[in-house]
């Protein structure tokens, strides 16, 4: 089983900055992709931004040029650093972990989707 934590959270004011983490822990487990997410009220749930294990990034247009995602692959840990923030960047974001069980054969018997709680960024002045 592969816990998923999220930190980082909280009130900014626009044009603020804020560092988001999340860390994956638990046994026999390898990490993939790693993303965020996030849910504004009344909305669906959208990718922020995306890393694979080899450090490919993908980005939401909405976030270009002002959110970084980085990951720690030796500490399973994937970041947000989120700059610039906007009243409409306000939404719970949530974590994702995409892995497998290297010990599990085949493969695909062992891959796994794990998601955080989540953590509320709040921007308004």
């Amino acid at each position: 089983q592969v816990q998923v934590v999220e930190s980082g959270g909280g009130l900014v004011q626009p044009g603020g900055s804020l560092r988001l983490s999340c860390a994956a822990s638990g046994s026999d487990f390898r990490v993939n992709v790693m993303g965020w997410y996030r849910q504004a009220p009344g909305k669906q749930r959208e990718l922020v931004a995306g890393i694979t294990r080899g450090g490919s990034t993908n980005y939401a247009d909405s976030v270009k040029g002002r959110f970084t995602i980085a990951r720690d692959n030796a500490k399973n840990t994937v970041y947000l650093q989120m700059s610039s923030l906007k009243p409409e960047d306000t939404a719970v974001y949530y974590c994702r972990i995409e892995g497998w069980n290297p010990y599990v054969i085949p493969e695909s018997d062992g891959q796994f989707d794990a998601w955080g709680q989540g953590t509320q960024v709040t921007v308004s002045s």
